[in-house]
């Protein structure tokens, strides 16, 4: 992978009290999920910046990319249609060179599993990071070839089917590369297992 250039996308929303984390807000209040979700995002942008990649934060609105959380970062709007169209478009939209794509719920995310990540797509075509309830955390593609048609068609999101139904959307000749299994957090139950593993509550 040695000259080609490396993008890493993190799909994110403006920390706003009340926008987005709808389950966690259920479960734990709107300002606590707020300050997770704030504090986490603000802990990965330090901790990814500055690697041997490119990193742009994918928002869901226009609006959220002038939010002065994201001054100075480098912003792309994600293109329309269930979280399926808007992660396949993203990987269509960049520049040449291997793209991956990451939550901002997942607080165990470190360099050395996007490293993992794109030393994968050296040798596979695909690359996933699973998570506990059955979706995934990172998805990537090499890109040596078009980002396939029916990538991420017809995933049923949010399930535990979510990751097996990704992959079947792959060309059978794809090589699929998994990485670190981590957790996400979007649920009171998730958000108490942070918490008893040292999580801050901030």
């Amino acid at each position: 992978m040695n000259g080609v250039q490396r993008h890493l996308v993190l799909f994110a929303r403006a920390p706003r009290l009340g926008v987005g984390k709808r389950r966690l807000a259920r479960d734990v209040g709107r300002l606590q999920a707020w300050r997770f979700y704030r504090a986490n995002l603000q802990a990965l942008i330090r901790r990814l910046q500055g690697g041997p990649w490119t990193l742009t934060l994918a928002v869901a609105q226009s609006q959220d990319a002038d939010h002065p959380a994201f001054v100075g970062l480098s912003v792309m709007v994600q293109p329309p249609g269930d979280l399926g169209a808007r992660m396949s478009g993203v990987l269509r939209h960049m520049p040449p060179g291997p793209a991956i794509i990451i939550g901002s719920d997942i607080p165990g995310i470190q360099r050395v599993h996007i490293q993992q990540a794109f030393e994968g797509l050296g040798t596979a075509e695909a690359v996933f990071g699973p998570a506990l309830d059955g979706g995934y955390w990172l998805v990537g593609l090499a890109r040596r070839r078009p980002v396939p048609y029916m990538f991420m068609k017809n995933v049923p999101w949010s399930t535990s089917e979510a990751l097996k139904a990704t992959c079947a959307t792959l060309p059978h000749d794809y090589r699929v590369k998994l990485v670190n299994r981590l957790a996400d957090i979007d649920d009171g139950v998730s958000y108490q297992t942070y918490l008893k593993a040292g999580g801050s509550a901030r």
